[in-house]
């Protein structure tokens, strides 16, 4: 059974437990990057949802583009071929390239998120 981690940061994160479960994914859920960060050195996903949230006022002197940077840079060294799904506010939609520039992203998908276009990027067929 393929296995899939979500990283939940905000209210505004979809809940897809039913279609991942519909799809044959094992879902875990993470409310704090470390448990995942964690997690991740245990067993290794095949999918990581998270979702982009730029960091406007970062302290981090440019080194980091949004919340996520730290987990993806995890992934490279623990689970460097798990496919990572990335969710996005219309109106950060334009600072997401820059991720792009420093990850391998499989997938990055818009709000509002619908269950088919989250199947779609799951690549996985009813």
């Amino acid at each position: 059974m393929q296995t899939l981690f979500s990283l939940i940061e905000s209210p505004l994160h979809p809940n897809f437990s039913a279609l991942y479960q519909q799809l044959g994914l094992a879902e875990q859920r993470f409310t704090a990057a470390r448990k995942l960060h964690k997690a991740v050195q245990q067993q290794p996903p095949d999918f990581l949802v998270g979702e982009f949230i730029y960091g406007f006022g970062n302290n981090y002197a440019g080194a980091n583009v949004c919340n996520l940077d730290v987990t993806l840079r995890a992934l490279q060294r623990f689970s460097p071929h798990t496919k990572v799904i990335v969710f996005i506010p219309p109106n950060e939609a334009q600072y997401v390239d820059k991720l792009l520039e420093l990850f391998p992203i499989h997938a990055v998908l818009k709000y509002p998120v619908s269950p088919q276009a989250m199947q779609n990027a799951l690549q996985i067929p009813v």
